[in-house]
């Protein structure tokens, strides 16, 4: 692996979208075609300038967070993951760390141009990455994945915050679909119990079996699966319109039926990857739904 290749799976650019991106589909969503300038710390700036901060911050944050973590792992990656960026040798551990470092602070300088609130949030997303790597994983693996489903569901309050410089009802409705990442990192942990267990990572299946984990991790997809239509409804304020609900609803039916089946069709691994698959596969529908109810939210 060269040096760029290396730099690049350390930089894990497909999360972006997950980050970044979500954010932003979330600000369009709610703002649904208000395209008049955003006050920021900046100034009133065009919104596709505020949309630009709001995806690269959290982007290089998420980036950071990859980075840093590559660094605590660099001895366990070398037995279980040796085709890693530092333990193939392609970068070297102060790399991947100066790395993590730049992009922390490239993360939270474009956060503060935003807002003081979008600014706090990155502030909390980066100490939190720092205390999940040097420390959490390493003494939950049930905790660990807790924590990053929490740190996956500021991307939604991030959106509104450099929008509005507000967060409400509409974008903590929205955090409950985090669920599904804790869901679907328990049921991952499954598929690497092995290795896991050689350097010594106290995960869920390693502490209850794969068995019960599986319940657990079904637990969680089917949670994401029933809150997922919620910031539609309308006995709260400012909710999304009816056109959130189509694609999200099938997500919804996805992820519940999938949850029935690992908890009723046995536990097995292969069925377990069967459903997680499924799961995974389906998570388009998400920014699907954002756009959806960002553009016709907008036209109609």
């Amino acid at each position: 692996m060269t040096a760029t290749k290396g730099l690049l799976a350390l930089l894990r650019l497909p999360y972006w979208l997950m980050t970044g991106g979500l954010a932003v589909l979330t600000a369009f969503a709610i703002l649904k075609g208000d395209f008049s300038n955003v006050p920021t710390m900046l100034g009133n700036i065009p919104l596709g300038v505020v949309a630009l901060l709001t995806f690269f911050s959290m982007a290089f944050i998420a980036s950071a967070g990859f980075a840093i973590n590559d660094y605590f792992d660099r001895e366990s990656d070398a037995v279980i993951k040796p085709k890693r960026p530092i333990p193939s040798g392609a970068l070297s551990s102060k790399q991947a760390a100066a790395v993590s470092g730049m992009l922390f602070a490239l993360g939270l300088v474009l956060s503060f141009f935003i807002n003081w609130l979008s600014f706090a949030i990155i502030a909390i997303d980066s100490l939190l990455l720092l205390v999940y790597s040097y420390l959490v994983k390493r003494k939950s693996g049930f905790a660990a994945n807790l924590l990053m489903g929490i740190l996956t569901g500021t991307a939604f309050i991030y959106g509104q915050a450099t929008v509005t410089g507000t967060v409400t009802f509409i974008s903590l409705s929205l955090y409950p679909i985090a669920f599904g990442t804790i869901g679907g990192n328990i049921l991952r942990d499954i598929f690497s119990l092995e290795g896991d267990a050689k350097v010594g990572y106290p995960t869920l299946p390693q502490k209850i079996g794969s068995v019960s984990a599986a319940k657990v991790g079904a637990l969680f997809f089917l949670l994401t699966g029933l809150l997922a239509p919620l910031p539609a409804l309308p006995i709260f304020p400012n909710h999304f319109t009816v056109y959130y609900l189509p694609l999200i609803l099938l997500w919804s039916a996805l992820l519940i039926y999938s949850s029935i089946r690992i908890i009723t069709a046995g536990s097995t691994v292969q069925n377990v990857r069967k459903y997680e698959r499924i799961v995974t596969m389906s998570m388009m529908l998400l920014p699907l739904s954002l756009i959806v109810e960002a553009v016709l939210g907008w036209l109609l």
